[in-house]
């Protein structure tokens, strides 16, 4: 035999052997997070739509979720990307993002000391004072 032919012999079935080894890896991870699919569990499909399994049904592979409270979808069982964890511990606020009272306060119930140093663009402007700081037209 032609020594290039074996060379391309190979080549197909290690090539055909890495196929088959990542599809059975693939079918695996499906069927180990199908396996966690059960009434009640957050999910999300592979649209992008998240919410709650309300209902398996196991003969016609289909699964209804609640996207909202009285919002139900039914889909595929197929169509689940994949089990939404609860996070473990919420982020804190930075200090930087927090608000305080007087940034929040309309004007009028501003003390007469906050009113000058409240900065342009707050809750102690009007719309139309805003409009015009942004266009340019202090006039």
């Amino acid at each position: 035999m032609d020594p290039t032919l074996l060379l391309m012999l190979a080549a197909l079935a290690v090539l055909m052997f890495f196929m088959m080894r990542r599809n059975k890896k693939t079918q695996q991870q499906q069927q180990q997070m199908q396996s966690k699919f059960a009434p009640g569990v957050d999910v999300m499909t592979s649209f992008g739509l998240f919410g709650t399994i309300r209902s398996i049904d196991e003969a016609e592979n289909k699964v209804v979720l609640e996207l909202s409270p009285g919002h139900l979808a039914t889909v595929h069982r197929q169509a689940i990307a994949k089990v939404v964890e609860p996070a473990a511990a919420e982020t804190a606020v930075p200090a930087e993002e927090t608000v305080t009272e007087a940034q929040t306060a309309p004007a009028a119930e501003l003390p007469e000391t906050v009113k000058d140093d409240v900065a342009p663009g707050t809750a102690a402007e009007t719309p139309e004072e805003t409009l015009k700081r942004l266009n340019g037209d202090s006039k």
